[in-house]
């Protein structure tokens, strides 16, 4: 696969001699969080700032996903990245990549995602540990902006399949507020789309947010099915997975 370097920033990293591969990965960089040592190799990621600009730079060695397309393993990162252009593509909010790249080097696999923070937002996370200090209507604006997003990738029968919290990001526009994802590798189209591939995002989701009232996710349903009279059905299918995965004992 070719080098990719998004337009928007090309002449920034370029002026910086970081719009190729073996650049970015020789930069010298804190690690945001303990390496992943998991799946055979190692992936890491770096705060990276380029004219003030902030940026997360991913690097990977042989930290490979297996597919019937790819029975010998592909780096994840190059998953992450084909979602990332297929969300682009499909229109749905998520994270933009800046730069991307991948070699083989020796028997390793090597992997570069260079993507823009999100400046201006927060995660779902943020705003839950905030929950009781909130203003009503902020409330009621993010569980709209939630239920809007996941009804924009469920209708294109894609499952991000981390659909947590920490994986939804906000950003609180005044009169409304505006989502999107991160965290794209595990998104996959199910080739028979039924109710429970939705539910599968939708009940962790609503798990985790442990402060939000029965009220309130009838609200986030709300949003998500625009038919308030499909609320109750749909309240049914997620107490049936709960009960199912064991949490609802």
């Amino acid at each position: 696969m070719k080098d990719f370097l998004a337009k928007e920033h090309a002449e920034r990293l370029q002026h910086h001699q970081l719009a190729d591969f073996e650049s970015l990965w020789a930069l010298q960089l804190d690690c945001v969080d303990d390496p992943n040592l998991g799946r055979g190799g190692y992936s890491m990621v770096a705060h990276l700032s380029v004219d003030g600009h902030p940026y997360y730079l991913k690097r990977q060695t042989s930290h490979l996903a297996y597919s019937w397309r790819h029975p010998l393993g592909e780096p994840t990162l190059a998953r992450e990245f084909r979602n990332i252009r297929l969300y682009q593509q499909l229109k749905i909010p998520a994270l933009q990549a800046a730069f991307f790249g991948q070699r083989r080097v020796g028997h390793e696999q090597r992997a570069i995602l260079l993507t823009p923070a999100l400046e201006g937002w927060c995660d779902l996370g943020h705003w839950l540990k905030h929950w009781p200090k909130l203003e009503p209507i902020q409330r009621q604006h993010i569980l709209q902006a939630v239920g809007r997003l996941a009804r924009q990738l469920h209708q294109q029968h894609l499952v991000h399949g981390c659909f947590y919290p920490k994986h939804i990001f906000l950003r609180d526009c005044a009169q409304h507020f505006e989502a999107c994802l991160i965290d794209l590798e595990k998104t996959r189209r199910p080739l028979f789309w039924r109710d429970n591939c939705a539910i599968r995002d939708l009940e962790p989701l609503i798990r985790r947010a442990r402060v939000w009232s029965e009220a309130e996710v009838d609200g986030l349903l709300s949003a998500y099915l625009e038919n308030p009279d499909s609320i109750n059905l749909w309240k049914n299918k997620l107490l049936n997975r709960q009960k199912h995965k064991g949490y609802g004992q």
